[in-house]
């Protein structure tokens, strides 16, 4: 099975950035899709942004605009960079990847990684 691992989480003051990174800890075949879910307390786990094995991205509206979603030349690494960050960012934030040629939702997801925890202060 597939392994992620996230890093990059931590505190920042609204307008601030972050980048967060999400690597496999093992090798992988036939992912096609990789992304950045996050979840609050007592939410939903909901969409950040994909990314599709042949570059075409995906975001959730709440962070177009400020949030970049990029690969590496590897198809099992993915970045998140979030810029002027919002206290309402503030969540525990995944990396997912599927095996379908298009995925941009939670439940067509694979894999997961345990998540990494972004606060934005006021």
């Amino acid at each position: 099975q597939v392994q992620l691992v996230e890093s990059g989480g931590g505190l920042v003051q609204a307008g601030g950035s972050l980048r967060l990174s999400c690597v496999s800890a093992t090798r992988t075949t036939n992912i096609y899709t990789m992304g950045w879910f996050r979840q609050a307390p007592g939410k939903e786990r909901d969409l950040v942004g994909v990314v599709r094995w042949d570059g075409e991205t995906n975001y959730a509206d709440s962070v177009k605009g400020r949030f970049t979603i990029s690969r590496d030349g590897a198809k099992n690494t993915v970045y998140l960079q979030m810029n002027s960050l919002k206290p309402e960012d503030t969540a525990v934030y995944y990396c997912a990847a599927s095996r379908a040629g298009y995925c941009r939702g939670p439940q067509c997801m694979d894999y997961w990684g345990k998540g990494t925890l972004v606060t934005v202060s006021s």
